[in-house]
């Protein structure tokens, strides 16, 4: 939690993606998803509130937010139905299309005409993508970045996106019975080191070489991600 709480806290992204597969190394898949969403609820609106101007991206985004809620109602039913096994190698299979992404430096364009057309079906991948993996981050990051949105916009963009996904995630998990008193205390209790990590993050975000930090990461992801293909393989 602390790690990747505080990779979040440096770049503004990263703790879904890099806490659920960090902590599938000691508990359930689906416990894993479970506990890592209160965490995630409060770090992005720490985020939104040091950004400001939410009513502006919320106008922007409102059809995108909408998608993204109904992906996430129909992803978290399929974590349902899937085995742990089948979980764990979609989530190493999506960690390593996450790095090669990455890798590949793809910097798409979205022309503004395009917006309207397109956020509906970035929103509902995202959604269905973070209800079963809890990593909805990678279409929600390409597609702002294709945006051309400006620093602030793209992590208040991220932050919101996130919020409504999260909160979504977190209804749907208590109706289909993953979030039962132990794990909702055990997220509660955690929160609290993830927030200390954040914290830390937020601190050296100016600090460190941002290209050598992102690489770091991504070599660490690789790694993970072929490690848990592996065990859901056996």
């Amino acid at each position: 939690m602390l790690a990747a709480a505080f990779v979040k806290g440096a770049i503004g992204v990263g703790f879904p993606t890099l806490g659920t597969p960090l902590l599938t190394l000691f508990l359930d898949v689906k416990v894993a998803v479970a506990v890592l969403v209160l965490p995630n609820i409060v770090m992005d609106a720490i985020q939104i509130r040091r950004r400001g101007r939410l009513l502006d991206t919320a106008r922007r985004l409102w059809m995108l937010l909408a998608c993204t809620m109904l992906g996430t109602v129909l992803g978290t039913r399929i974590l349902v139905a899937l085995s742990a096994r089948a979980v764990t190698l979609i989530l190493g299979g999506f960690v390593l299309a996450f790095v090669a992404l990455n890798l590949t430096r793809f910097s798409p364009r979205v022309r503004p005409g395009w917006e309207p057309w397109l956020s509906p079906l970035v929103g509902l991948l995202a959604g269905l993508l973070g209800g079963v993996t809890n990593a909805l981050g990678t279409p929600l990051i390409v597609y702002f970045y294709a945006l051309a949105m400006d620093k602030h916009e793209f992590v208040r963009s991220v932050a919101l996106t996130f919020l409504v996904a999260k909160l979504v995630q977190l209804g749907a998990l208590g109706a289909y019975g993953l979030l039962g008193g132990p794990v909702l205390a055990g997220s509660l209790a955690l929160t609290a080191a993830a927030l200390g990590g954040f914290g830390v993050g937020l601190r050296v975000q100016d600090r460190v070489d941002q290209r050598t930090f992102n690489r770091f990461v991504l070599a660490f992801l690789a790694a993970l991600g072929a490690w848990l293909l592996v065990r859901a393989l056996r």
